[in-house]
């Protein structure tokens, strides 16, 4: 995933607002207490939120498991002058050398994992990589949106420079969706160069999200509507979803 359309990547998301974005998750991470700190944001990509976030004064890390998207992720904090680590990592096996304040997932990154297994490993991962009274905080694509609005849909959109064919299926029996992706790269005269991409997204109940979260050891668990700080409607596009490590094991005194 990921992986050959990584130089255009950001082209094709210049629509998103990520300093808003992130303005949002600081104050998702400010109910927890967490108005500074150590944050790792995993399925990082190429540092579009990750830069927003170390200028409101994060200490950033990034973790990705596309080294091409690790690349252009580093070179942007490099020209922005960011002393960010950006490393290679399968978000299921997250190693950290040192505690985090919080873990980040954004941008659907959850929605990548295949089965009920992969989301308790990464929410097992994260709750090691956090220090104890840190948080977890993610956003996934709701069922809904996978079903009713990806569903079995056909875009395409063309700029000066690019354009794209994006051609989805969806499969009800597990609530996932294949995206086909197409993209041209307008060339010297009138040619262009075609980037192929195959991508799946899947979808989860939120009742199994929680029950997850608490099997990895999470608590305080609080559910968000997409981009507000209201309880979800049954037609949410989006979750934002956080969790606390305890500060002490319960039951400790």
């Amino acid at each position: 995933m990921y992986t050959a359309f990584a130089s255009v990547y950001d082209e094709l998301m210049a629509d998103v607002d990520y300093p808003a974005w992130a303005a949002f998750y600081q104050t998702l991470l400010t109910l927890y207490g967490l108005r500074e700190g150590k944050i790792c944001e995993c399925a990082c990509g190429t540092g579009g939120l990750t830069l927003p976030l170390w200028k409101l004064g994060y200490q950033m890390t990034g973790a990705d498991a596309s080294e091409e998207m690790l690349f252009e992720a580093s070179q942007k904090a490099r020209k922005a002058g960011a002393m960010i680590p950006f490393v290679k990592q399968d978000m299921r096996a997250l190693r950290l050398h040192r505690p985090m304040d919080a873990v980040l997932c954004t941008c659907d990154g959850v929605n990548y994992l295949p089965t009920q297994g992969d989301v308790l490993a990464f929410f097992s991962a994260a709750w090691q990589a956090i220090r104890p009274g840190g948080a977890l905080v993610f956003d996934i694509s709701t069922p809904y949106k996978l079903q009713q609005v990806l569903g079995d849909n056909f875009v395409g959109d063309e700029s000066a420079q690019i354009a794209y064919l994006w051609k989805n299926t969806y499969h009800p029996e597990n609530i996932s969706v294949d995206m086909a992706l197409s993209i041209f790269l307008r060339q010297e005269g009138e040619t262009y160069a075609r980037i192929c991409e195959q991508q799946t997204q899947y979808g989860y109940p939120l009742e199994a999200l929680e029950a997850l979260l608490a099997q990895a050891g999470f608590a305080d668990v609080r559910v968000f509507g997409d981009g507000t700080f209201a309880p979800p409607s049954p037609v949410e596009l989006r979750w934002h979803i956080a969790a606390r490590k305890p500060a002490q094991p319960e039951g400790a005194q």
